[in-house]
């Protein structure tokens, strides 16, 4: 079955709750979209987020990579050989992994329906459900209780929280957080590269009696030997997100001692489902438990990731909230959320349709 046309174009899909993490303010979120026609009238979608702060990709550079001359390589291909079409897409686009991830998705999307089965159903499904993380951003305290308060009440019991400005303010948020909610929620924080090891050890000693669950890169990313000299304890529960971008980065984060317990995965910043299953496959070889996260993005990605980490015997932590605070989508359906828990539905592909 062979692949009639592409097509791509953008759209702000705005953002009702903007935030702040310990580098930006998000107040917008540029998303790019791919959809692949079959010859049989079956189509694929796919979306791509970059974050530039992390990967080195602006939004209008993978604007220019996903312009529509790129991607007539593909036209009057067979879907059937979707192996051979991720490897040369990833060869293609070395410095695009959101634009690669974009059609790596419409690719896996188009397939997966041509088979009539779901994505992770074909992946080969080992998890059905798990909850997911809500974001809080950089906040004071009491905008941060004010905001748990909010999430509880829609049913969320995971928190993610953003520090990385204050090290003394950061703790006291975890206190007030515990003081006043108990162990009503599973918090995780995410440094987003703020600390040194001082910081973290001291973050970590400060509130290790208030069972946080894990610790999202504190250090910079290219600090990895730095990571390795942290208590054992320490890099047990610390996952890795800006400095596992790909496959490269995963067997290097494994080298002993191993600088991480976690890799944190993102569609946005290997290129797709093909790269994330790698980096999954090298961390389930290496003992490594699977952290799910994602930018600011679109249903259509948020669907592809829940899917390929269900399909990934080693995950144990999502945090795919991205498309929840969305002003609007260009699909609907996808995953399924109840009472915080995210779940993949039984249509074929990711499950989504064109509004």
């Amino acid at each position: 079955m062979k692949i009639k046309s592409i097509k791509t174009w953008s759209a702000d899909l705005g953002n009702t709750k903007p935030y702040t993490i310990a580098f930006k303010t998000i107040d917008e979120v540029l998303n790019a979209f791919v959809e692949i026609e079959l010859d049989n009238g079956i189509t694929g979608i796919g979306a791509g987020n970059p974050s530039e702060y992390v990967t080195g990709e602006s939004f209008e550079q993978c604007q220019n990579a996903l312009q529509e001359k790129n991607l007539h390589f593909l036209v009057g291909r067979d879907i059937r050989e979707l192996n051979q079409l991720t490897f040369e897409v990833t060869n293609k686009f070395p410095a695009n992994p959101a634009a690669r991830a974009a059609i790596d998705i419409a690719l896996y999307d188009a397939f997966t329906k041509f088979l009539g089965v779901p994505l992770v159903k074909f992946l080969g499904q080992k998890i059905h459900s798990l909850p997911t993380s809500n974001t809080i951003g950089i906040k004071n305290v009491e905008e941060t209780l004010k905001e748990a308060q909010e999430y509880g009440e829609r049913g969320f019991t995971v928190l993610k929280v953003k520090l990385g400005k204050d090290v003394a303010e950061d703790i006291e948020r975890i206190v007030k957080l515990r003081e006043k909610f108990g162990n009503k929620f599973v918090i995780r924080i995410d440094a987003n590269q703020g600390y040194d090891v001082a910081k973290t050890i001291e973050f970590y000693n400060k509130t290790k009696h208030l069972a946080v669950e894990l610790i999202e890169q504190p250090l910079p990313a290219k600090a990895i030997d730095e990571m390795r000299t942290l208590p054992d304890e320490i890099r047990a529960i610390l996952a890795a997100d800006e400095s596992l971008l790909t496959p490269k980065n995963a067997f290097e984060l494994v080298k002993q001692p191993r600088a991480t317990g976690i890799f944190n995965i993102k569609l946005m910043k290997c290129g797709g489902i093909s790269q994330g299953l790698k980096i999954a496959d090298i961390g389930l070889n290496a003992g490594v438990d699977l952290f799910w996260g994602c930018n600011d993005e679109s249903i259509i990605s948020i669907t592809a990731a829940l899917h390929l980490a269900f399909s990934c015997a080693n995950t144990k932590y999502i945090d795919l909230d991205g498309s929840l605070d969305l002003a609007r989508d260009v699909v609907k359906g996808g995953f399924i959320l109840k009472d915080g828990v995210m779940y993949c539905s039984d249509k074929p592909g990711l499950g989504v349709e064109k509004i």
